[in-house]
């Protein structure tokens, strides 16, 4: 179903290849995993496979890429798209209305469907993947999990030959990659060849049937899942752990905790949006030093509750406390550090370096009175490459911060976060998209950060980080304490 016999590609304005001497084939009831470091070309391959390289992306092609037998660059994109169904690692990109149901409705609609027809497909694929309960809803008031949900849901509605998906488990919780899991072994064998790329990659442990390691554009290794349990090569691309311990039910609970010994409280603390049930009545939020997992299925609440925690939301009700001292929205703001999910809608500047060196002037305590003019600037000169080289952002340096990497940006954003020096740090799905090095960064810099004696609260699905860095879990729903 998808074949690649000897394939170069370079994209435009670009010496060297993306991907370089790939033979690779995936057959109709086959579900085959590509994994390797940030970089290592796996999203070129799947954009190779459903057309997009080169002719969205254009570029040099060397080789051949066949879909169903046929070259890709003799099927129009149109053509390729009822064949080839991708998810992108951001749904949101893919999304053309502004409503859960009109999304699943949109393409039948477009493509002459009866009405009857439509409704059967909707209501079908809605029910496969867990969502009818929110048909309803606006796109934008969805959680990422969701909005990942509903384009997985869109596509399957469309009844594709072959499957891509990228980084599909990014932004699930637990329950629901397993389900996905499930769903993609049944696809399997109803007949579907399917194209995982993923750095996650214990949630398809007897499910894949070949598995191939990417370095520096180039297939590393190949074989079956066990390939994964290779220690050498994990450590040598980067990838992560093909056996996760689940840790959640583990760590200890939150509600413990007093008023006058935590780092952050909150009481009688209330919120609905406006013609909605409330998310949040009459509830308790503790944090003390250290770093605590805010645990939650999709849609329950952890971004809207960190928001509140910081300021950008405002309570129906509730009072917050840092350090058993009274705080308003202002005071909460100045306190209480957050990094979006969305790493562009946090970047300003011209360089990576002036990114980090806003932010470090914006620091409590930023003047040292005792040190002279050159000192300062010395000393933040310093500070800033040691942010840069905890991060591993320090070749970056003159970069401008859009033309990063998805992965670099997040990096970033909470290199900047940490510049702040904030009470309490919130982090919404920092490791979503790392591959094992970056993830295993991610939680080295958590750890310091709490050794500081922050509070750091992480909004997260990923087992993996829970296990290395988290000491205490906070979890949803909130009860009134």
């Amino acid at each position: 179903m998808i074949r690649f016999e000897n394939v170069t590609y370079t994209y435009p304005f670009s010496e060297k290849p993306a991907v370089k001497n790939i033979d690779l084939q995936v057959k109709a009831g086959e579900i085959v995993l590509v994994s390797g470091q940030s970089g290592c070309g796996k999203s070129t391959l799947m954009r190779l496979a459903n057309g997009l390289c080169p002719s969205w992306f254009k570029g040099k092609l060397e080789g051949s890429v066949f879909v169903e037998n046929k070259s890709t660059l003799e099927l129009p994109l149109k053509d390729m798209s009822t064949i080839v169904g991708t998810l992108f690692q951001d749904p949101e990109q893919q999304f053309f209305a502004l409503g859960v149901e009109d999304e699943l409705a949109f393409v039948h609609e477009w493509r002459g469907l009866p009405s009857q027809i439509t409704r059967e497909k909707i209501n079908t694929a809605a029910q496969s993947f867990g969502i009818s309960h929110i048909l309803g809803q606006s796109i934008h008031e969805l959680s990422e999990g969701q909005k990942q949900k509903v384009g997985l849901a869109s596509i399957m509605s469309q009844e594709p030959k072959i499957l891509v998906l990228d980084e599909p488990t990014a932004n699930l919780d637990p329950e629901s990659t397993l389900d996905l899991a499930e769903r993609l072994l049944e696809l399997k064998q109803q007949g579907l060849a399917i194209l995982v790329v993923d750095h996650r990659l214990y949630w398809l442990k007897g499910i894949a049937d070949h598995v191939v390691i990417m370095k520096d554009g180039e297939i590393f290794a190949r074989g079956d899942f066990f390939l994964l349990d290779d220690e050498n090569i994990r450590q040598e691309c980067n990838l992560r752990d093909s056996d996760v311990e689940d840790v959640r039910q583990s760590l200890p609970d939150c509600s413990d905790l007093e008023k006058d010994s935590a780092e952050f409280y909150s009481e009688n603390l209330t919120f609905a949006y406006k013609g909605q049930k409330p998310i949040f009545s009459q509830a308790t939020v503790a944090l003390n030093k250290g770093v605590t997992a805010l645990i939650g299925d999709n849609g329950t609440g952890k971004t809207t509750l960190a928001r509140l925690m910081t300021g950008l939301n405002k309570a129906n009700s509730g009072t917050f406390f840092i350090e058993n001292k009274e705080c308003n929205a202002k005071d909460l703001l100045k306190c209480v550090g957050i990094v979006l999910q969305n790493a562009d809608h946090q970047l300003h500047m011209k360089t990576v370096e002036q990114e980090i060196d806003v932010c470090l002037s914006l620091a409590e305590g930023k003047k040292d009175k005792t040190l002279k003019k050159d000192q300062l600037k010395q000393k933040r000169i310093q500070e800033i490459t040691e942010l840069l080289e905890l991060f591993g952002l320090e070749h970056l340096r003159i970069r401008h911060p859009q033309s990063l990497s998805g992965g670099e940006k997040q990096r970033l954003v909470i290199a900047c976060a940490f510049a702040k020096k904030p009470h309490v740090l919130i982090l919404d799905e920092p490791t979503s998209g790392l591959d094992g090095g970056n993830m295993k960064r991610i939680a080295h810099a958590l750890q310091l950060l709490a050794e500081r004696g922050a509070a750091v609260l992480v909004i997260t699905h990923d087992l993996e980080l829970m296990k290395r860095s988290c000491t205490r879990a906070l979890r949803l729903p909130l009860v009134k304490k």
